[in-house]
């Protein structure tokens, strides 16, 4: 059984910063790249950046770019997200997922961890 497991979350202000960390535990747990995903009050989920561990390249959607970084511990199998010059559009349920293989879809979800910021 895969886990992935969210912290860091909280309330800010903005312009202010939060770390993200995902830990991703389990025999069988093998995975080509971890994504970050967000979901706002009465909106879908959206992308926000992703990351291959072997390679380390990152992806990043626009709205985030300069302001998000994600990064990975291959060692701990743990990937971060620091946020930096928070704006209250970011307010949001923020997820890590784990994608097993190049070709599948993102197959393991954390819990989530709330991320509030105020302005």
């Amino acid at each position: 059984q895969v886990q992935l497991v969210e912290s860091g979350g909280g309330l800010v202000q903005a312009g202010g910063s939060l770390r993200l960390s995902c830990a991703a535990s389990g025999r069988t747990f093998r995975s080509y790249r971890m994504g970050w995903f967000r979901q706002a009050p009465g909106k879908g989920r959206e992308f926000v950046t992703a990351i291959t561990w072997s390679s380390g390249n990152t992806y990043y959607a626009d709205s985030v770019k300069g302001r998000f970084t994600m990064s990975r511990d291959n060692a701990k199998n743990t990937v971060y997200l620091q946020m930096n010059s928070l704006k209250p559009e970011d307010t949001a349920v923020y997820y890590c997922a784990s994608q097993t293989t190049f070709t599948s879809s993102y197959d393991y979800w954390g819990q989530g961890t709330q991320v509030t910021v105020s302005s």
